[in-house]
């Protein structure tokens, strides 16, 4: 009896091992461009979020009035997901011819991964479905202590809005890659109805409680509810005089100045820069 030699047993055993590594490999490397793309895309959409989350901090309803959300998508779609060498122009919008897409966002085909620009789209609100910026608050549950009716209601004197957190979503449907002409069963064929939608969401503190100075917070403190020493300011001058009375007897040296406590006052009480600081 004859045994076959060992490495002829194993003859063609390494073609075998390419083939098969072939069959998963030669795929992905052919994907990597696509998930390329889909990642530039999920970056650009990322960004107009951000954009339509800070538009809301410079027009919303506390400020003037919010911008018309057409206007908003027309900007998001020309700004971001067109030609990147495109203008920035007032009432510009995109229209769906190569000029103005984004010429690396294609398939192997050639044709757009954004087949529609109205397929670029922009909502509100944490679970996307609010169509208008008033939809996109999450009210805030941590104001109980000012919103208190009685002696006073803390927040409306204050000017503290309670509206909360404001979250812009925007999102973008992508056209399904087409298989490879003749040969269906390669390697685009999953994705032919892949159905993928890419959404990006950005949240802010629209209308923050800010002043523009020491002055704007003192006028919006400055009331007897909230600021009772403001009652003994009348008497500021019947306690200075006392002041100096009591100083005419004697006092530590250099600490005579005639002047009593400020009551009431809330301009005394300011923190200041050191003058030596600001040069």
């Amino acid at each position: 009896m004859t045994r076959t030699p060992f490495f002829a047993a194993q003859r063609g055993q390494a073609l075998t091992e390419l083939v098969v590594m072939c069959l998963v490999l030669v795929p992905l490397f052919l994907l990597m461009p696509v998930v390329a793309k889909y990642q530039d895309i999920s970056y650009a959409t990322q960004m107009a979020s951000r954009y339509v989350a800070f538009d809301a901090m410079t027009r919303n309803d506390g400020m003037s009035s919010w911008k018309p959300v057409s206007q908003l998508e027309d900007e998001v779609r020309r700004r971001y997901f067109s030609n990147s060498d495109a203008p920035i122009k007032t009432g510009d919008t995109a229209g769906d011819f190569n000029a103005n897409r984004n010429r690396f966002w294609s398939d192997q085909n050639g044709g757009a991964l954004i087949s529609k620009f109205s397929d670029v789209r922009v909502t509100f609100g944490a679970g996307a479905a609010g169509a208008a910026q008033s939809d996109g608050y999450a009210a805030a549950s941590d104001d109980a202590p000012f919103s208190m009716p009685v002696p006073i209601n803390v927040r409306d004197q204050l000017e503290l809005k309670a509206n909360g957190v404001f979250t812009a979503n925007v999102s973008v449907t992508l056209a399904n890659l087409p298989a490879p002409a003749g040969n269906p069963a390669e390697t685009y064929e999953p994705f032919k109805n892949i159905g993928l939608t890419i959404r990006r969401a950005t949240s802010v503190a629209v209308d923050t409680w800010t002043a523009s100075g020491p002055g704007q917070v003192e006028s919006r403190i400055d009331q007897t509810l909230l600021t009772p020493g403001k009652a003994l300011r009348p008497f500021n001058g019947v306690v200075d005089d006392a002041v100096k009375v009591t100083e005419m007897t004697g006092c530590f040296p250099g600490a005579c100045n005639g002047k009593g406590p400020k009551l009431g006052e809330l301009a005394y009480w300011r923190d200041e820069v050191p003058v030596d600081r600001l040069k």
